[in-house]
């Protein structure tokens, strides 16, 4: 099988000015991405989708290939990550290169690792899923949630307010890593989350959100911790 590696990194992060390529513990974020898809050895094309000439060599001094820039269609708030990826096979494809397979990496997911890249892939290419996504377990039970109404707490799930967190069925989110996809049932269902999807379990120490200044920090801090930095 071909299998391809999308990191999709626009220029136009709100939150988080320059986000894709603002420095992490001594170097671009998006670099991360990149090493680990690299490292795996499970890609026949490791590439960055952009707009932004600036992280484009960011990218490629970084050991990606960045053979075209992304359209103005899929650069702005609205597009969807579904729409990108669509976007850069068509473009693959138009220039005669197919993929079986293709895994969507997010260019500020620093805890990604090239052994998880390789476990979820193998899942995918070896099983009958259309889409390998990582989740972790919510660390507190979502049935037990409660919502604040006219000032007062109220249960949003009144039968199960009272059940031990034990005796729930575990609930999952996704990580926010990536997602290893199947590329004729994604031309077909153009969708992330497609038919069949397969989780791949991580623990909770090695997912962390980055979209505020304040996430940044927590992660660069959980990096330290989890490596020794």
């Amino acid at each position: 099988m071909k299998t391809l590696a999308v990191i999709t990194a626009r220029g136009g992060s709100k939150r988080i000015p320059r986000k894709n390529i603002k420095d992490f513990l001594g170097k671009p974020i998006i670099c991360y991405s990149i090493e680990a898809a690299l490292k795996s050895g499970v890609f026949d094309t490791v590439m960055v989708s952009t707009e932004d000439e600036e992280i484009a060599q960011v990218a490629k001094d970084a050991g990606a290939e960045v053979p075209f820039l992304r359209s103005k269609d899929t650069a702005d708030d609205h597009s969807t990550t579904a729409d990108v990826l669509l976007e850069v096979l068509a473009e693959y494809e138009a220039r005669g290169m197919h993929y079986d397979a293709l895994c969507c990496i997010y260019p500020t997911a620093p805890f990604v690792t090239a052994e998880a890249l390789q476990t979820a892939m193998k899942t995918l290419t070896e099983g009958n899923a259309d889409t390998v996504m990582p989740v972790v377990q919510f660390s507190f039970p979502p049935r037990r949630a409660l919502l604040l109404r006219d000032g007062e707490l109220v249960a949003h799930y009144p039968e199960d307010q009272l059940k031990r967190s034990q005796d729930l069925e575990p609930e999952y989110h996704d990580s926010g890593q990536f997602y290893c996809l199947r590329t004729t049932s994604f031309l077909k269902e153009k969708r992330i989350v497609m038919t069949h999807t397969a989780a791949f379990l991580q623990d909770e120490e090695n997912v962390q959100d980055i979209d505020t200044e304040k996430d940044w920090e927590i992660a660069e801090m959980k990096y330290r911790l989890l490596h020794h930095v």
